[in-house]
């Protein structure tokens, strides 16, 4: 009777830890299962350097949502950025998203600037109005050598 209990209690504290381990790693990798508080937009732009899958999304210095793919469309030359955003978050299609730096040398995010005039844009729209990511180094480089 007394290995009965002892087993039973490693096999209770095996099984924690293991919900224990899916638990964190489902919060810590944001992994968003049974969710239906995001809908998807698209954005195509001709420079995203070093903006990375899970980047923040914000607006008014608010995060609505988080990049969810990158992707590179050779045909048409451009990146594709795919974004989730927060269903509450109405955007029209002549909303601007731009690639911006967090700090000097800091992460990048997508930046959306809010229309205002356009038609609403439906899950899985793509935004037109784009601005790419600013190369600090080929800045420094132009304003050094005297290009700028």
């Amino acid at each position: 009777m007394l290995k009965m209990k002892k087993e039973t209690a490693v096999g209770i504290f095996v099984i924690m830890g293991l919900l224990a381990v899916v638990y964190m790693s489902v919060k810590l990798g944001n992994v968003q299962l049974f969710s239906d508080k995001y809908y998807l937009v698209k954005a195509n732009f001709s420079d995203i350097s070093g903006l990375k899958a899970n980047a923040p999304v914000q607006m008014f210095g608010v995060e609505i949502g988080f990049v969810s793919e990158v992707d590179l469309n050779q045909e048409r030359g451009v990146a594709e950025v795919s974004m989730m955003l927060l269903k509450k978050v109405k955007l029209t299609d002549d909303a601007i998203a731009a690639v911006k730096t967090n700090g000097l040398i800091g992460d990048k995010y997508v930046k959306i600037i809010p229309g205002g005039l356009g038609e609403p844009v439906k899950p899985g729209d793509t935004l037109f109005d784009t601005q790419p990511a600013i190369d600090l180094e080929d800045l420094i480089s132009k304003f050094a050598f005297g290009e700028v």
